[in-house]
């Protein structure tokens, strides 16, 4: 297979050099964009910007689990994607409660770094989105690493919609609003991809 996602009847496992250097560029992106994003965070004063840097650190290590088990038995690359999908049940768990916390705590966040910051971030998973495209429709193990760039693309447009919403209205509450809807989005993809490797497990 030279890593399209195959017209034979089976699911594309990741095993071609075209699939592992995407793989690797995607790595580099979103290791690069964690320690950015959270920064930006901490001096923004901002949840979601918070939540979406944690997305990108699980995203890198989740990636890198991707990568080793490339090649290997279906039942171990299911064994990974149900990690995957259970870290990212836990972390929409976090960021859930994380926002939850914050509507007693916060401070109004800086709305121009805020959506700056979120431009950026959005840059880079498109950037991811599109070296991935082709291979979105793989088995568990592939398809995760899909589902996780999209999420972050789509996480992003919404950090730049609560930049926006904060600076009109002056109130911490659309970045934490935009934190509980990025969490929500979190816990439907780790189901999606738990079902798909309890599937590919049985």
């Amino acid at each position: 297979m030279s890593g399209t996602c195959g017209n034979n009847g089976h699911d594309f496992d990741g095993a071609s050099t075209a699939y592992k250097h995407a793989l690797w560029a995607v790595i580099a992106i979103n290791g690069v964009m964690f320690v950015v994003e959270m920064l930006a965070g901490f001096a923004a004063h901002s949840t979601a910007l918070r939540a979406d840097a944690l997305d990108f650190f699980g995203d890198t290590l989740t990636y890198s689990l991707s990568l080793i088990v490339i090649g290997q038995e279906l039942k171990t690359r299911a064994k990974v994607a149900m990690l995957k999908g259970i870290s990212l049940l836990l972390m929409g768990l976090f960021v859930a409660g994380l926002a939850i916390w914050q509507m007693v705590t916060a401070s109004v966040p800086q709305a121009p770094l805020m959506g700056g910051i979120g431009a950026l971030a959005l840059l880079a998973n498109i950037t991811s989105v599109l070296i991935l495209l082709r291979f979105r429709d793989g088995d568990a193990n592939v398809r995760s690493v899909w589902l996780c760039s999209r999420n972050d693309a789509i996480g992003n447009v919404a950090v730049m919609v609560a930049a926006l919403m904060v600076a009109v209205f002056h109130s911490h509450w659309p970045d934490l609003i935009v934190a509980l809807a990025m969490s929500a989005l979190f816990l439907s993809s780790a189901v999606q991809i738990i079902t798909r490797a309890r599937s590919e497990l049985a």
